[in-house]
């Protein structure tokens, strides 16, 4: 499963950078991406998950990055760091189904394969303090 979850993180970060990016409807770029990357219905079923998640708490979630993130706007922050982001803190905070280490563990991976340079160390920096945050509560 954990071959099949990691796979469906990315497909999920795709559907939702694409959707960030230019514009496209999130379940419909979801829907074909699922399809070209043959997903299996399981991981088909958890990347859709995500994605539901992350536009469903969008409002929120961004409000986290710019309180984690405050040297940088949320707008300048890369696109795909941006959804990396997304996708991390909605499990973190809202799903919370995976434990903490794992999802900070993903979402690096995440920003090391479609990142630019300076992804994983700031991914793992701001992710970071949402840890720090959510062990105060």
């Amino acid at each position: 499963m954990t071959g099949t979850r990691h796979k469906a993180r990315e497909i999920a970060l795709k559907a939702l950078y694409e959707a960030d990016a230019v514009g496209h409807s999130p379940q419909m770029v979801l829907s074909r991406l699922v399809e070209e990357e043959l997903l299996t219905s399981e991981g088909a079923e958890f990347a859709d998950g995500l994605v539901v998640g992350v536009c469903s708490n969008m409002m929120e979630i961004d409000e986290v990055i710019r309180k984690m993130a405050t040297a940088y706007p949320l707008e300048q922050i890369a696109a795909m760091d941006r959804n990396i982001l997304r996708l991390a803190i909605w499990e973190l905070l809202i799903d919370n189904e995976v434990p903490m280490r794992a999802v900070i563990s993903e979402a690096v991976e995440l920003a090391r394969q479609f990142g630019g340079e300076a992804s994983p160390k700031f991914v793992n920096g701001v992710l970071g303090s949402v840890s720090l945050m959510t062990a105060r509560r």
